[in-house]
């Protein structure tokens, strides 16, 4: 059965402190990485906290990326979930790995929207 999409979860070690403390950057590379990945950009937030760090979102007609960084310890933690053929994550998170200019990235994919005999939960309950 196909899935409905496919969601990464990526450890990016290693990275530049300037680079993932700069919330301006960060929200340039993660909206590349979307367009990188061959995603439609719909909307993006970022947020830069006090004393360092970066959380943000990028909203994508099929789904989204969102990371929140620890430039003090050179890490980002990074999700890319994305639905249909057209997308790769892991266009996005290697290009994110590269930006960031990280030693390391480990990284796991999990398929998303296996439905078991494709029939919806609400009709399975009320028949």
């Amino acid at each position: 059965m196909k899935p409905l999409g496919r969601h990464v979860l990526a450890e990016i070690y290693g990275c530049d402190f300037d680079i993932l403390n700069d919330a301006k950057r960060v929200e340039e590379i993660m909206v590349n990485a979307a367009l990188e990945s061959g995603a439609e950009v719909r909307e993006f937030v970022f947020h830069k906290f006090s004393p360092q760090g970066v959380s943000g979102v990028v909203v994508i007609s099929e789904s989204h990326l969102a990371i929140h960084t620890w430039p003090e310890l050179g890490y980002a933690a990074v999700d890319v979930f994305t639905c249909g053929d057209t997308v790769n994550p892991w266009d996005a998170c290697n290009f994110l790995t590269r930006e960031f200019g990280a030693k390391d990235m480990a990284a796991q994919e999990t398929k998303r929207g296996i439905l078991p005999g494709m029939v919806p939960r609400l009709a399975a309950v009320n028949s």
